[in-house]
């Protein structure tokens, strides 16, 4: 009876630990419509950033002008990972692409930022200093005070450290691939010049041009920094839903686990319980006929 006793409670955490899964499951999937969403919306309002950089890059090609290189060739690196586990190798996968990608840019000297405390970890660990990291809920909530967080951290970088190049490593959802993903760099400045010539060719939505009342290099500033804000906000947004769609596989293949645990269990109990209940039956017949034969 103790055994039975005892294989009854591992159902019993099996079951529980069954319900804590789910909940995590469908936490995920909310998250991820969450992420989905909030790309949809970027997406809108980068379009609207365009059209602005547009009709002041047609007005002032002075705009475009290169400016020299940096030989000093001082990088800055901002690491999205994230703040809590169970995501499988999510954080492995990007921090190991972004030391692997660092190795390759040609640099004298680099600065690391670090967005999640998994993620600031395991670059410790593989033993790149970071100079920072910013800590989340692990969902959207308090996403823009990460952000202005980061953006703070480099405007520093390019006001007091002369930070001349600045690159972004995330993991970014496959589209249509069922939650598969991939690690990517993007440059975030200096801004791609071919990008804006691009913007500066391009014809106008309309006949009518718009007009704007700002100094046009104040605009183009303000401009600019609303495209840096853009970059940064989709790779957050981006690598949250890269997280939610491994932690969703991971809770999926713990739940298949949880599964066949709890028929091997289910099952081990009901030949224990028909054991014992035999073993009972045993006992009384085997008393009926000893008092019958006295």
């Amino acid at each position: 009876m103790a055994e039975l006793e005892r294989e009854r409670r591992r159902i019993i955490n099996a079951l529980q630990l069954q319900s804590v899964v789910r909940i995590m499951k469908a936490m995920a999937s909310a998250n991820i419509m969450v992420c989905e969403e909030s790309m949809r919306s970027l997406n809108e309002y980068n379009k609207t950033i365009e059209l602005g950089l547009q009709i002041v890059l047609q007005n002032n090609k002075g705009f475009l002008a290169s400016r020299p290189e940096d030989e000093r060739r001082r990088l800055g690196a901002v690491v999205f990972g994230s703040e809590q586990g169970l995501c499988g190798r999510f954080n492995e996968i990007v921090v190991r692409y972004a030391l692997d990608r660092l190795a390759e840019i040609e640099h004298e000297e680099r600065k690391v930022v670090a967005v999640g405390r998994r993620a600031y970890n395991r670059l410790q660990e593989a033993g790149q200093p970071v100079e920072a990291h910013f800590s989340f809920s692990g969902d959207f909530l308090g996403i823009s005070e990460v952000m202005a967080g980061v953006l703070a951290r480099i405007d520093q970088w390019r006001l007091q450290s002369d930070v001349s190049s600045i690159v972004l490593f995330y993991n970014r959802p496959l589209p249509g691939r069922g939650g598969e993903f991939f690690p990517r760099m993007a440059y975030l400045f200096p801004v791609d010049a071919g990008w804006l010539a691009g913007l500066a060719r391009k014809k106008w939505v309309s006949n009518s041009l718009p007009t704007y009342s700002m100094q046009a290099d104040q605009l183009f500033s303000s401009l600019l920094r609303e495209h840096l804000f853009f970059s940064l906000y989709r790779a957050f947004a981006e690598s949250l839903a890269s997280e939610n769609f491994s932690r969703l596989s991971s809770m999926q293949a713990a739940e298949r686990n949880i599964e066949e645990h709890l028929n091997a269990l289910m099952s081990r109990y009901r030949k224990q319980r028909q054991e014992a209940i035999s073993s009972e039956l045993l006992d009384i017949l085997t008393g009926y006929e000893a008092i019958s034969s006295e």
